[in-house]
């Protein structure tokens, strides 16, 4: 399979352009990125077994121009439920943010569950991909899981990487198998068997008292790891969440689908009330640095790096963004998104028309699909 470095798309412009931010809370290492407008509620993407905070760069680097700030973590090395709820909190305290929208795939649809029931105040909705309510049926397929802490390395990769759909895919599916292959090979052994044991710990998630309102449920309709009658009980539980269902994209559509993901993820932002800053947004710098600073920091106004800030960055690894020198490209740049946003408007304009009409299923797809084909260019 191809190296990590040689997938498809802008990675490597993604890593020249938005730091990796390092911290160590309590006796947990957490590794992320946050980019974005400082002052916006945060969309924190939490990854499953095999993801790294590097499998969301294309939600990243999306969501940023849009005006929204996008968190993206690694799940550290965590060892039961309780842990992650306690060791979540405590990160998000770190980084000075209480309030908070979270995309969690597989495993991380899971999680943040679980930290939505515990942590009611501070979860304002969720976007759930391919997850499950409990854990009971991993649980009862890994009968080792009480050795799992003592395992290799390679018998770890090799077990999580056989759940992962070994046939023939299109291109673009194919290309996300083989980035998420080379993150698998970036995690040590702990993170690998700590990741297994929080999946494998039989537990199950309570009632939430988030409204099914604010909450996405975006599952992809070919395959993937996930059980679909796990999937199905996601959908019974949440039953009045909207939906958003991608006809194909494997175990890894923010990869392979990324202008469908981006768009739902964007709809799901405006739907709760997240107002994109989109004034806040600059044009990419030359020097390798974009989307985290506003006008209001060329003239020197400190308050996106005030501590006290309920949704600032602390900045524990000492990387400061720098705002662009202004280039010929800045104001075309910027009417592009006033025209990309103007158009998802009218998708969501749309979306609301068909939904009262009770439009029929024939039609749904299509407005959807055109839709998405006109916002994503």
């Amino acid at each position: 399979m191809k190296r990590a470095s040689l997938s498809p798309g802008d990675y490597v412009y993604f890593k020249s352009r938005v730091p990796l931010h390092k911290i160590s809370v309590g006796a947990k290492q957490w590794r992320y990125y946050d980019f974005g407008p400082k002052d916006v509620p945060p969309l924190i993407c939490i990854p499953g077994i095999a993801g790294t905070a590097d499998v969301f760069y294309k939600q990243i680097m999306f969501l940023s121009m849009k005006g929204y700030r996008v968190i993206s973590i690694d799940i550290p090395c965590i060892w039961n439920h309780h842990e992650w709820i306690h060791a979540f909190e405590k990160f998000l305290d770190a980084i000075n943010v209480h309030h908070v929208h979270l995309y969690g795939t597989s495993l991380g649809g899971f999680l943040s569950q679980l930290f939505a029931q515990h942590r009611p105040r501070r979860v304002k909705s969720l976007v759930l991909s391919n997850t499950f309510l409990d854990t009971h049926k991993f649980s009862a397929a890994m009968p080792w899981s009480s050795v799992v802490s003592w395992s290799p390395s390679f018998l770890l990769k090799r077990y999580i990487l056989s759940g992962i759909h070994d046939g023939p895919h299109e291109p673009f599916i194919a290309d996300s198998v083989d980035f998420v292959v080379g993150q698998v090979e970036t995690l040590s052994r702990d993170d690998l068997a700590s990741r297994l044991t929080l999946n494998a710990n039989a537990v199950a998630v309570g009632a939430l008292f988030l409204s099914d309102s604010f909450i996405t449920i975006m599952d992809t309709n070919d395959y993937c790891a996930i059980p679909q009658q796990l999937k199905d009980q996601v959908s019974e539980r949440y039953s009045g969440a909207r939906r958003a269902i991608l006809k194909t994209g494997g175990d890894f559509p923010f990869l392979s689908r990324p202008d469908e993901v981006n768009l739902h993820l964007q709809l799901h932002l405006m739907r709760v009330g997240v107002e994109a800053k989109l004034d806040l947004v600059q044009s990419t710098s030359k020097d390798g640095t974009a989307g985290s600073s506003s006008g209001d920091e060329k003239k020197g106004d400190k308050r996106f790096d005030n501590p006290a800030d309920d949704n600032g960055n602390t900045g524990h690894d000492g990387t400061s963004h720098q705002p662009d020198e202004s280039s010929g490209s800045g104001s075309s740049a910027f009417d592009e998104h006033l025209l990309s946003n103007a158009k998802l408007h009218v998708f969501v304009a749309l979306h609301t028309v068909l939904i009262s009409m009770q439009a029929s299923s024939s039609i749904m797809p299509f407005m959807q699909q055109n839709c998405i084909a006109i916002n994503v260019q």
